[in-house]
């Protein structure tokens, strides 16, 4: 299929702007007397615009969930911020509309705009502005990045780094590596987001030496016991993300915000699922949206994150919190800002070996215990369930997942969509227990991309290795997928995302020659696109307005240079993001 972009896609008399499903998937578990919050009930979402003329999109390739773009619509209306009309551009009904501005689309693609499924916004705003340290091979080129940045940003007071990996230091993280290449404290978030390295002033400065371990956290300590620079799991919820929210000033948490919303905008989303908010995030975001006249350019809903912190009383307070929160700001009373539920991160990840397994790590014989076992959860899940909100679970090996599924399996109430993010190692019966119970998929692509996988096969064992990251089988056992990225732990662009969903190859690194991992759970490019659209409207109950390109749905979508083929995926580029019917972004 040829490429259509020998002209920029025209338009006469129109007038851009700013940013801002499906019905066909079943709640299998739905009922009508069932308990639960206005979150539950479909959104109305609003539209951001006063009135608008009609805009006609012909000569274009409408998505609509088929798998061959011949049994695309070509030709769209949108008015108000909606969709109007969509279908062949000879219907009569097309000529009703009369004398209308018209887009010439140029045979381009139109996807409905992709909704991040799992991300960390303010993490990802800041994150813009880090050192990034991926793809270092080793200490020395991680110790020359850093070195640059130091003396470029001499006036800043910190140094902020992201994309650290274990493997790159041969899991050594020591604070003595860091020190000498600059006095001021230096922060290293690894990859994953579940670990901070840090250099000596920035244990400093934080007091971490006077500190004992908190619940579910490492302090990684020499051997007489002077914390040595590695701060590990509720560490960094607990010790690192609160200092520096309380160092860092709320007009730089704003203009990270809004450099989140401009960088989803430049790859087609519209929409996005934080799945750590907290007090700080939650006030930058609150305060922006004030800030910006009551409303903001992206669809905002977010689970609310509950630590293990130090007891019973302690996790049943945080869930209180979150259920005051949904009160106030859900689909009926905040359609654009919502809060869902609750997020609980159940293990920690397979290349630090720390999630959890149902047997020992094959590398060194590790097997540590889930960061909230059964009887924390337990809990705390059934209060959420019976306050009707929803819950997302992060269980990324196979034992996590295990205790995940029974407890939602205990607790859950009709209808409530629970989640379990990641899933990155799971059993085939538990697999197959996703789609009984009702229990959407969480799915990140990014992390099974080969080029991060590579020490895997040791750390797993090959058996194991072949269950990893099982996509396709979680669908054909009729669980909801809803795809994300997890930024700023990994890129946040969509289309490299469906890339390696639907071909198991690198898009990191897609020259290395890494073996596509697991290719039998891979997923169908028109699968995959749904199930980052509409099968994450489903996911966050707005998919009576948003996640496909149908009437009377809101006009959020991304016009796109592409051919419809799962390997020619890193080659799509993005040309125009709309949201409610205004143009927020349009590819120079």
């Amino acid at each position: 299929m040829l490429l259509h972009d020998s002209q920029g896609a025209t338009a006469n008399c129109v007038r851009p702007l700013v940013l801002g499903s499906s019905s066909d998937l079943r709640d299998r578990r739905r009922s009508d007397n069932a308990p639960r919050l206005t979150n539950s009930s479909v959104p109305r979402t609003s539209t951001m615009t006063d009135h608008q003329d009609a805009i006609l999109f012909n000569n274009g390739r409408f998505f609509n969930g088929e798998t061959s773009p011949a049994q695309f619509h070509d030709c769209m209306v949108v008015k108000n911020g909606k969709i109007v009309y969509i279908g062949p551009s000879n219907s009569p009904e097309v000529q009703s509309f009369g004398d209308i501005t018209t887009q010439d689309l140029n045979g381009r693609y139109v996807l409905p705009g992709f909704i991040d499924g799992h991300m960390h916004f303010l993490m990802l705003g800041q994150s813009l502005h880090k050192v990034d340290l991926d793809g270092c091979k080793d200490l020395a080129e991680i110790r020359s990045r850093i070195t640059k940045y130091a003396k470029e940003h001499g006036g800043k007071e910190r140094i902020l780094c992201k994309g650290w990996m274990h493997s790159m230091t041969n899991g050594e993280a020591k604070a003595s590596m860091l020190d000498g290449l600059d006095p001021r404290p230096i922060y290293i978030d690894s990859k994953d987001l579940h670990s901070c390295w840090c250099n000596s002033a920035a244990l400093k400065e934080m007091g971490v030496q006077q500190m004992e371990d908190p619940a579910g956290g490492t302090i990684e300590r020499d051997a007489d016991g002077t914390a040595s620079g590695l701060l590990s799991e509720a560490c960094v919820l607990l010790i690192v993300w609160p200092y520096l929210a309380k160092v860092l000033p709320m007009e730089d948490k704003m203009v990270a915000l809004k450099a989140a919303i401009a960088a989803y905008h430049e790859v087609g989303c519209t929409g996005c699922i934080d799945m750590a908010m907290d007090e700080n995030a939650w006030e930058a975001i609150l305060a922006l949206r004030e800030a910006s006249g009551g409303t903001l350019p992206m669809r905002i809903a977010a689970h609310w994150c509950i630590l293990p912190g130090s007891g019973e009383a302690h996790r049943l307070q945080q869930v209180d919190r979150a259920i005051d929160l949904a009160h106030r700001f859900n689909a009926s009373i905040s359609p654009d800002l919502r809060i869902l539920g609750i997020k609980i991160i159940c293990d920690g990840v397979i290349d630090a070996c720390t999630a959890a397994l149902a047997e020992p790590y094959s590398s060194n014989a590790a097997s540590p215990d889930p960061i909230w076992t059964s009887s924390m959860l337990d809990p705390v899940v059934k209060k959420a369930c019976d306050a009707g909100l929803q819950c997302a679970l992060h269980a990324i090996g196979d034992q996590a997942v295990h205790n995940a599924i029974n407890t939602l399996e205990a607790h859950s109430k009709p209808g409530q969509r629970h989640r379990i993010e990641h899933l990155e190692l799971t059993s085939p019966s538990d697999a197959a227990r996703l789609g009984d119970l009702g229990i959407t998929a969480s799915i990140q692509p990014v992390h099974s991309d080969p080029a991060i996988l590579r020490a895997w096969p040791k750390l797993l064992g090959p058996e194991r290795l072949r269950r990893a990251f099982a996509y396709k089988e979680f669908a054909d056992h009729g669980a909801t997928l809803a795809i994300g990225s997890d930024s700023p732990t990994a890129p946040h662009a969509p289309l490299p995302n469906l890339y390696v969903a639907t071909t198991r190859k690198s898009a990191r690194q897609p020259h290395a020659g890494d073996a596509p991992v697991n290719e039998h759970f891979q997923l169908g490019i028109a699968e995959a696109v749904s199930a980052a659209t509409k099968g994450v409207a489903y996911s966050c109950f707005a998919e009576q307005s948003l996640g496909s390109l149908e009437v009377g749905k809101v006009a959020d979508f991304v016009v796109v240079y592409m051919r419809f083929e799962a390997g020619e995926l890193l080659s799509a580029r993005v040309r125009q993001t709309w949201f409610a019917g205004r143009k927020v972004y349009e590819a120079k």
